[in-house]
């Protein structure tokens, strides 16, 4: 046999195995909608989408994964057929900090799939009343970055929110410097860098060094910052590519983060806590009266139990001078009865305990 005839024959493989694949896509989809219609005769009115399900499918495709493909190029495929599917069965609205092109987009299409429909808002507050409301089935928003720390925003709304942490996304941050000029190097005609704070904080260093004395100004997102800058001659913004797709933008120089682990954690946040899953993580919202050893006696029963802490972050309270809060991550789900045990002891000595939600860990890499 020739190589030409090799080539063919392997090319014929490929489309019988394409014909199987999408043979098997559309039996997929088709039990999707069975499950919505048999929903219906029930009047079953439960949630479509289950995170802890989801998040237990995708743990289950990479657990089986042999290559060639990797492990993250896996799950985002399986993550775009459920999402399609889901998308037979009850279309959901996801709610971002916006505009187009966020990083904050990007998690919500690595956490629901591009079949969801997005609706970018100006600011997190926004997000929050979106959701409560109902006008949004979910909505995603920053929370932490590895390198500048926790997004005190966030953490402050839900100090009054009712809303619960569904899951988590955590994502690669690879920041690109977009302009309307063309790329090559020559950097003189920058008049000004436009970015989120936290983004400009990420790029410090390389800022430093390759644009040294241009005024750097701080927007409500790399996306917006992005829009601007195709607006503007002179102007650049730091953003990922994304933006320079849709804003139409030339891509100046590409992973400029000072870190390249740079990660960032996102929450979704929704009306229901998801049911567990076997690999989560417990949020809560404490606060101890301001005596020595309060907060060490306070977290005893975790170290009891044998449930490890994550992170533990204080915040004001707003509620009087020199009073805190402390959100804390543990191992965990409330159904356990180790952390049920746990907490049922810091409810008892506590001024004040909210769960904020109970949830799958993020276990793929972005």
């Amino acid at each position: 046999m020739t190589d030409s005839d090799k080539l063919q024959a392997i090319r014929a493989r490929i489309d019988q195995l394409d014909e199987q694949i999408q043979a098997l896509i559309t039996e997929r989809a088709s039990c999707a909608e069975e499950v919505a219609r048999q929903k219906d005769i029930a009047g079953d009115d439960s949630e479509y989408y289950r995170p802890e399900r989801e998040a237990d499918v995708l743990r289950t495709v990479v657990a089986r994964n042999q290559g060639p493909l990797s492990n993250e190029e896996m799950a985002r495929l399986f993550r775009e057929i459920m999402s399609a599917c889901l998308a037979l069965q009850h279309p959901m609205t996801v709610a971002f900090l916006g505009p187009e092109g966020t990083y904050t987009q990007a998690a919500v299409y690595k956490q629901f799939g591009h079949s969801v429909q997005c609706r970018p808002l100006a600011a997190i507050d926004e997000i929050f009343r979106e959701v409560e409301a109902g006008a949004a089935h979910y909505g995603v928003v920053p929370v932490e970055n590895s390198s500048e720390g926790m997004i005190s925003h966030t953490l402050d709304m839900f100090l009054n929110s009712p809303l619960q942490i569904c899951s988590e996304v955590d994502m690669r941050i690879h920041h690109c410097l977009l302009g309307r000029m063309d790329s090559g190097g020559d950097f003189t005609a920058i008049t000004g860098v436009h970015a989120h704070q936290q983004a400009l904080a990420q790029c410090r260093e390389w800022l430093d060094a390759n644009l040294p004395g241009v005024p750097r100004l701080p927007v409500s997102s790399n996306a917006e910052a992005a829009r601007y800058a195709s607006d503007h001659e002179g102007i650049v913004a730091i953003a990922g590519e994304a933006a320079a797709e849709i804003y139409q933008l030339n891509t100046l120089a590409s992973n400029i983060e000072d870190d390249p682990d740079n990660t960032t954690r996102f929450l979704v946040i929704g009306r229901k806590m998801p049911a567990a899953s076997g690999h989560d993580k417990t949020s809560l919202l404490l606060s101890t009266p301001n005596r020595p050893g309060a907060l060490q006696r306070l977290l005893a029963p975790l170290a009891e139990k044998g449930i490890s802490m994550t992170r533990i972050e204080s915040r004001p309270s707003r509620r009087g001078a020199w009073d805190y809060v402390f959100f804390i991550d543990i191992e965990g789900h409330v159904q356990e009865p180790a952390v049920a045990s746990a907490l049922q002891e810091l409810e008892q000595s506590a001024a004040m305990l909210k769960i904020l939600g109970s949830y799958p860990r993020s276990t793929v890499e972005a």
